[in-house]
């Protein structure tokens, strides 16, 4: 009798768990086509929303907590600080993207491109749409001077946000760069 209790008890949680996670994926979804559509009035609302998600961690409060905490050690230069802390946050859950992305940037802003750069695949492998960790890569391949990896990311960026503005602008100038070394 027991463990049909614990085992009910086991199977609600993990179904609300799943119903959570198919809930997330489809609010993304959504939102990811939104975005294809290219209407500019609209893509910043779509693009916060998405973002919104992405920091939200999908069973965890504390964990978004804790996010929110590294991001603020980040705007006050704490940075070593908050590696400790998105580090904390992936060690608990490794497939929550966002945590990943917020350390590759702090990784970036020391210098460890090759750091930042893992992190990078990490994110993209958990969402393949991270639109800000593709730009993140182009930044990290420009440093690296992979100047046609940079672009192939800026460029996958831009299919998935294509009113984003920065794909643009770096791919141009990541051409003249390549163009400067060509004369």
């Amino acid at each position: 009798m027991r463990f049909s209790k614990l085992f009910f008890l086991f199977l609600i949680l993990f179904s609300s768990s799943q119903l959570q996670a198919d809930e997330r994926k489809n609010q993304l979804n959504t939102l990811f086509d939104k975005l294809k559509k290219n209407e500019k009035s609209l893509t910043a609302n779509i693009e916060q929303k998405i973002w919104e998600i992405w920091s939200t961690h999908p069973t965890k409060d504390r964990l978004t907590i804790r996010l929110a905490e590294g991001s603020k050690s980040v705007v006050n230069n704490q940075l070593v600080k908050a590696v400790e802390i998105f580090t904390e946050v992936i060690k608990e859950d490794p497939n929550w993207a966002e945590a990943w992305n917020k350390r590759a940037t702090v990784l970036y802003m020391l210098g460890d491109y090759q750091g930042s750069q893992n992190d990078i695949n990490k994110v993209l492998s958990l969402e393949h749409r991270h639109f800000g960790a593709l730009a993140g890569q182009g930044l990290v391949n420009i440093k690296l001077k992979n100047y046609e990896k940079a672009i192939e990311s800026y460029q996958k960026a831009q299919e998935i946000h294509p009113t984003m503005q920065s794909p643009k602008i770096m791919i141009k100038e990541i051409q003249e760069i390549i163009n400067q070394q060509l004369i």
